[in-house]
């Protein structure tokens, strides 16, 4: 099976460059896959033949282009959209998705997984990762977390693992916490325990790659 995965940056690249293999086992193994980093996640646009504007690589704005030119293309077996809820309703946004999906025709087979709030959340789901990366970790900030809650994810993770928290990285500016974003990616990543997470969107993600894969 070849499967096509979608992610809205490249630090969520990087972190499914780590667990796609944990997951799906090694590339080619039997199943292969490639992975398409954004921008941004963006915006759904009106209708199927709204017109975006392919440099600014914004992934909800050329998701409707995509899938459709998926659904034509011989050798795509799935289509994997990673999403950051970030404060959108999740059940509303999940509809939203599979209205578009709908209207494609023909229509790749396709699952969308939603990060809730966003893509650290996966970390937190697994503490002893993030410990194993950052032994000088705060514990009392990732202790008053409650899971896939709507938080401010990234900045509490920051607030914990980073000097001066997420208030210094706001205030540093961009392109700051896209490296950092990065750097979590690299060394946490490594160390997540797929059977371990806690977290329910995670789990979501890994349940259904492994129906995917079966």
């Amino acid at each position: 099976m070849h499967i096509e995965f979608l992610v809205e940056d490249s630090s969520g690249e990087k972190m499914l460059a780590q667990l796609l293999p944990k997951i799906l086992g090694e590339q080619g193994t039997p199943h292969t896959w490639r992975m398409k980093a954004y921008k941004g996640i963006g915006r759904i646009p009106a209708g199927l033949t709204a017109k975006a504007d392919p440099a600014k690589r914004m992934l909800l704005d050329q998701l409707p282009r995509l899938l459709q030119a998926y659904g034509k293309t011989p050798g795509i077996d799935a289509v994997v959209v990673v999403l950051d809820t970030d404060l959108r309703d999740c059940k509303a946004f999940l509809q939203e998705l599979k209205s578009l999906l709908a209207k494609c025709s023909p229509a790749p087979r396709t699952i969308f997984r939603l990060a809730i709030e966003e893509m650290e959340a996966w970390y937190l789901g697994d503490r002893q990762c993030i410990l194993k990366a950052y032994p000088r970790t705060k514990r009392d900030v990732i202790d008053r977390y409650t899971q896939d809650s709507v938080c401010g994810t990234w900045e509490l993770l920051a607030d914990a693992v980073y000097p001066g928290g997420s208030a210094a990285i706001k205030k540093a500016g961009w392109p700051l916490p896209g490296q950092i974003k990065h750097e979590w990616a690299e060394k946490m990543s490594p160390f997540l325990d797929i059977s371990k997470n806690t977290s329910p969107s995670f789990a979501k993600f890994r349940d259904g790659l492994l129906r995917l894969a079966s």
